[in-house]
Formats: structure tokens, C-alpha cells, sequence
């Protein structure tokens, strides 16, 4: 056995290994005599069929068995002994040698590797960072109270149906009828929209379901049946209104001051107002942070400059999604995986650098912080504790979702490290000026 190297540049090298009949064919002749033990031939006891025979049924099953074992033994005794540090994993060269297995003799094996480059990054006080801070104003803040007290808001029976409002209606078709449908005015395109604005209890009009409600999802919901029965329903129907609901906003009550913030939290709406100046402010902190959060990675990854075998990188992304992604789609996600790819590099070298790591209270801390923020987003504010350590404990139990829990616990960990080494040069930006560096 002969393993050579032949090194194309800093971050390629091909490895070969040739293998002679040597080397296999006492392992071949193991593996057959496995074959032959457990052998079930029928005209033999098991165990007692010629080894010809068994030869003859699974020779090349056994030497291809042999053969992969001893070329993976000895790329990866080769990769521990020279200790490589490699990307992704060894890759059969794009034209490989040219074996033959009907007539083995000698076997050999190209492989590519990719070393991993070397990071050197530090921060010290001399880099410097930009942090941007924007200000609570008073019509920033006014706006923010009345969409809270929008979004705790309820339906009420109204006169007029409005642009933003729902209309409960019959429809009838011949001898078909659908009660008690809801149409909301809200998601209709403007030009159709119009039509609908105006009507009050009562009213009565003829209305093209397909024009009027274009999405299928909604004109399926609507109408009781399956996206596949769209085709079955007539196109012309009579509407009727039974009810105009329109959303109206929280009033500035006990009640909607618990709902909001969790029972007994204000008890006036002074009390309310610097609470929603509160939640505005650490709205604007994590606007700020996700700032800095990019700005540091870029300035991090300029520094740090780190060169990837991209060629490389994209025949093994290939190899390792099992081929699922054509090179035309790799190509043209390539540059942000590669800047995700060196970012977790240098995030790593800082954290083993630093001796910085993360526990597990650390990582249950942010899931739940996920969990907090799903529930938010439909709505449901102030989520018992058990509710959200059990939803965080779901989270973490998908592989996907834990990937990123962590990796997002990983960089609070280097960028709050950073934060308190370097220089950070605090700015103060309005918050339009904000979104847009942000876009």
C-alpha cells in the first residue's frame, strides 16, 4: 500500500492511495469465509457451500466491502497523522482513476482535500465600533400606545362596513346557500375593496366570488368546501349582510392595562405609558444590537480576511445535500454561505481564544426568548413560565431549531465580549435612519 500527496496550493492537496493485491486479498478471503458461514444455498448445509460458489455469488460484494474499509482507514490514518485540520470531508477527484474490478490487480483512489485556513483575529481597544441609539419621541411613542391598544382591540358591531372591517354575510345561489360567512375588507385589493365599503346591515348585492375573492385559500374558507371543489361553486351570488364588525381599539382600563403588561403591573395610564415607553426602548435596544450585531461581523470578517478553497467548497456542498441543489443554485447562494461559513470560524477562534463558552442555562435562556416572541406574535402576551419552558423544550428538541438557538447564543457570547474590549463609538440616529442601514 502507497499513500502520495501531491499539494496544489495552501488550502488543496490530493491525496492517493494505491493498493496492491497484497494488501486485499487475505481480507477478501475473510470476508468470504463470513459469507460462507452464514451462507443458506439450497442443495448445502449451511455453512458447507464450496467457497467457489461463494466465490462466484458475492466475490465482488466482499472485495468492495474490503477495499472501501482499507482506503477509509488509511485517508483517515493519514488526515490523524499529519494532523489536517480539514473542511467538510475528503472528496473523490473529479476523474478518478480508472479501476478494474472484473480483473483487480491494483486499486488506486484520488481523494481532495481542503485544509482548513488559519484565522488570526484579536481585538483589542483599539478597534473600533459603531453603536447606534435612537431616541423615544413623543410621536414615536404615541403611536406605539395606539397600536398596542389596537392590537388588544376587539370586534364590535358597527353601521358603516370600513376599509379595515369584516363583513358577516349569507350567500345565496340558486338553491345553494352559505350562512354566516366572514368577509374581511382588510385583505380585499383596493379596486375590490370599493365595492364592498359602505354596506350596513341589510344590504343585499350581487358579487362575482372569483373577481371578489381571488385568493382560493379564502374563497374555500369562506365558502365551507375544499380548494379541489372551488370548481363546483357557481361564480354569481347574492350576498347579504347580516352583521358589520369593526375593530375597535383597547380602552385605557384595568382590564386592558393587566392584559397588556400581566395583572397589576400599572395601575393608572401614567403608569401604562412608561411601561409602552419601556417596551419601546428595548424594542429600539434590540434594533440597536442587531446593528451592531452586523456591523461587528462585517468589520470582524474584513479583518480577519480568511481565504476558502470556494471550488472545493462547492463540490462538497453538492456532495453533502446528496445532490439535491444543482452547481447553478450553489453558485448562487455561494457567497452568503461562504461569509455564514468564515463567520463561524472566527467566531469559534474567539470563543476558544477568550476560553468563552455557553451553558446550558445560556441556551434554555434564549429558547425561551424564541418562545416568548412566537407566542407575542400571535398575540398572547405575559405566557406563563411553565407554558414557555415546555414550548423552549420543543424547540430544542428539533435538531434545526437548536442549531440555531445555539449558534445565536454563541454570538451573544463573542459580540458581548467584543463589546467590552474594544472602543464603542456610540451614535445617535433616528429611527428611519436606522431601517435603512439596516435594509
Amino acid at each position: 500500500m502507497k499513500v502520495t500527496k501531491k499539494q496544489h496550493d495552501a488550502l488543496n492537496m490530493t491525496v492517493s492511495i494505491a493498493l496492491e493485491k497484497e494488501d486485499w486479498a487475505e481480507l477478501k478471503k475473510k470476508k468470504l469465509n463470513e459469507y460462507r458461514r452464514n451462507a443458506d444455498i439450497r442443495g448445502f448445509r449451511r455453512g458447507m457451500a464450496p467457497m467457489s460458489l461463494i466465490e462466484k455469488v458475492h466475490g465482488g460484494q466482499a472485495l468492495a466491502e474490503v477495499i472501501n474499509k482499507l482506503v477509509t482507514d488509511e485517508l483517515n490514518k493519514y488526515i490523524e497523522k499529519n494532523k489536517l485540520n480539514i473542511l467538510g470531508e475528503p472528496l473523490p477527484t473529479e476523474k478518478p482513476v480508472e479501476n478494474d474490478w472484473d480483473n483487480p490487480d491494483r486499486f488506486t483512489f484520488d481523494f481532495d482535500l481542503a485544509v482548513a485556513p488559519e484565522v488570526n483575529v484579536t481585538v483589542t481597544a483599539e478597534d473600533k465600533f459603531p453603536y447606534y441609539t435612537v431616541t423615544v419621541t413623543k410621536e414615536a411613542l404615541a403611536d406605539y400606545k395606539k397600536g398596542l391598544l389596537k392590537q388588544f382591540g376587539q370586534l364590535e358591531s358597527g353601521e358603516k362596513a370600513g376599509a379595515d372591517d369584516f363583513v358577516i354575510a349569507d350567500f345565496v345561489s340558486g338553491e345553494q346557500k352559505v350562512e354566516g360567512a366572514y368577509v374581511a375588507l382588510r385583505s380585499m385589493a383596493d379596486d375590490v375593496k370599493k365595492k364592498f365599503v359602505g354596506l350596513k346591515k341589510g344590504d343585499s348585492k350581487q358579487v362575482d366570488i372569483v373577481k371578489s375573492f381571488p385568493n382560493e385559500a379564502d374563497r374555500a374558507a369562506m365558502f365551507h368546501v375544499k380548494k379541489e371543489e372551488l370548481d363546483t361553486l357557481p361564480v354569481k351570488w347574492t350576498m347579504t349582510v347580516n352583521d358589520v364588525k369593526t375593530f375597535v381599539d383597547a380602552p385605557l382600563t384595568q382590564a386592558t392595562f393587566d392584559q397588556v403588561f400581566g395583572e397589576g403591573s400599572c395601575k393608572d395610564e401614567a403608569a401604562f405609558d412608561a411601561k409602552v415607553k419601556e417596551r419601546l426602548q428595548a424594542e429600539y435596544a434590540q434594533e440597536s444590537d442587531y446593528r451592531f450585531m452586523i456591523d461587528a461581523k462585517e468589520y470582524l470578517l474584513d479583518k480577519a480576511a480568511i481565504q476558502l478553497p470556494d471550488a472545493f467548497m462547492k463540490r462538497w456542498i453538492k456532495f453533502a445535500n446528496d445532490d439535491k441543489f444543482t452547481m447553478e443554485q450553489i453558485e448562487a447562494e455561494y457567497d452568503l454561505f461562504a461569509k455564514d461559513f468564515r463567520w463561524n470560524m472566527v467566531r469559534g477562534k474567539i470563543m476558544k481564544d477568550q476560553d468563552l463558552k455557553l451553558s446550558k442555562d445560556d441556551v434554555m435562556n434564549q429558547a425561551k426568548s424564541m418562545a416568548a416572541y412566537q407566542f407575542a406574535m400571535y398575540g398572547m402576551q405575559n405566557v406563563p413560565e411553565e407554558h414557555l419552558t415546555k414550548y423552549a423544550e420543543q424547540l430544542l428538541g428539533d435538531r434545526q431549531q437548536a442549531d440555531r438557538i445555539i449558534e445565536k447564543v454563541q454570538d451573544d457570547i463573542v459580540l458581548s465580549w467584543v463589546r467590552k474590549t474594544a472602543t464603542i463609538e456610540k451614535k445617535k440616529i433616528s429611527l428611519d435612519k436606522m431601517r435603512e442601514l439596516t435594509k
